[in-house]
């Protein structure tokens, strides 16, 4: 979800008891905005990794029959994971992916994740449950207050922030297994 003037402003924080915080996302009085979905992402870079070197990516999602083109800028170093976001939403997955690979990228990474939003009425802020292949995370986006008070409602603190990627956090988890990373999918 990119926010107003194309900022994406967030974290990621590890869940190990999935049920238990849906039922304290509804205690909070959070409500489902988007039921969970499938949601697969393919990563584009060139050979070189010029924009992964940069600290961009360049990123088609399929969630259900809508494909949507994302652009993220490096990020800023701060509590938050705080970046440049553009997107748009496309026709069609294939033809995308042709225009991309025409124009020198090629596919680099692939992440699969189940996803279901929740908002609170009257708030301007996004919690996302991720289920992923290497685990369960909470995504919250917002103004970083929002995001700070409703992490410490949650029950977490910033010791528990997550700022890296999922591409990161799959490249530690293979790396802890002595597994050979390669798509983060089911």
């Amino acid at each position: 979800m990119a926010a107003v003037g194309g900022t994406e402003t967030e974290i990621k924080l590890p869940i190990k008891d999935s049920h238990g915080i849906q039922v304290r996302l509804a205690a909070l009085g959070f409500q489902t905005t988007k039921p969970r979905v499938f949601e697969a992402n393919i990563l584009y870079d060139d050979e070189a990794g010029t924009l992964r070197n940069r600290g961009c990516v360049v990123r088609l999602r399929q969630v259900g029959p809508a494909t949507i083109l994302t652009f993220k800028g490096r990020a800023e170093s701060a509590k938050h994971k705080v970046r440049e976001e553009l997107e748009t939403t496309v026709g069609d997955a294939n033809t995308a992916a042709l225009i991309l690979e025409r124009l020198g990228f090629i596919p680099s990474f692939q992440y699969d994740k189940y996803r279901t939003e929740y908002e609170r009425p009257l708030e301007a802020g996004v919690v996302t449950v991720d289920e992923t292949p290497i685990g369960w995370f909470l995504e919250l986006e917002g103004l970083p207050d929002w995001i700070d008070r409703t992490a410490a409602e949650l029950g977490f603190c910033e010791a528990d922030y997550i700022t890296v990627s999922y591409g990161t956090l799959y490249r530690s988890y293979c790396e802890k297994r002595g597994l050979t990373p390669s798509k983060m999918v089911f």
